[in-house]
């Protein structure tokens, strides 16, 4: 039995529970982080010493960071476009899974956190001006790449398409305007209307 300790308001956590959906994988889900806490026991702190979310447990192999975890799944329980077997092909899905992390959300998270998460009066238009800037070149990048292709590594679905509509969902359901992306937009909506997806990718934004 896979165990996956977190909350479903993190991003990274969706990315782990989407995968096990996704692979059919059965799992528990053990509420952690945010507001549920519980990250900062000894019993926690031994499973993952960063104190942060999402962990898992599969049969007593305890691994922690998303895009390894998403990884490790599609490895074990995926097939081979979910999980590339060819070399050059699954070097593309890691890729766009970690351009995802180090370059798409963290353009997005000032202006997530500023429109989501603070208050009205206490939000920072410079920061959120800034944000979505940035955000912006990140969309055009990634609208450019899609232009031929159906999914982020081609024709089939796969691990990158997770970790990078786990972002395009908070960038598409932010209350703010943003340019015309074709191809960005009809990426998202044909992963956003996969079965497993529509479990995670919820609105409004929390």
């Amino acid at each position: 039995m896979l165990t996956i300790w977190g909350g479903l308001k993190s991003n990274n956590v969706q990315k782990v529970v989407w995968a096990a959906e996704e692979l059919g994988v059965e799992y528990t889900l053990v509420p952690a982080g945010m507001e549920y806490g519980n990250t900062d026991t000894p019993e926690f702190r031994a499973r993952n010493p960063n104190g942060l979310v999402p962990v898992i447990d599969d049969n007593g192999f305890v691994l922690w960071e998303s895009n390894a975890i998403v990884r490790y799944l599609g490895a074990r329980y995926g097939d081979m476009y979910f999980y590339p077997t060819d070399l050059q092909e699954r070097a593309l899905a890691d890729r766009w899974m970690d351009w995802a992390s180090l370059q798409f959300y963290p353009a997005l998270r000032p202006a997530f956190f500023q429109l989501v998460r603070t208050d009205v009066p206490n939000r920072n238009p410079v920061l959120i001006e800034e944000s979505l800037a940035k955000t912006e070149t990140c969309a055009a990048i990634l609208d450019q790449h899609l232009a031929d292709k159906e999914f982020a590594n081609g024709p089939h679905f796969s691990m990158a398409d997770i970790c990078l509509a786990v972002i395009a969902h908070r960038w598409m359901g932010l209350p703010a305007t943003r340019k015309p992306r074709p191809h960005f937009e009809r990426w998202f909506q044909s992963v956003r209307e996969r079965k497993t997806a529509k479990k995670l990718l919820v609105l409004p934004l929390r």
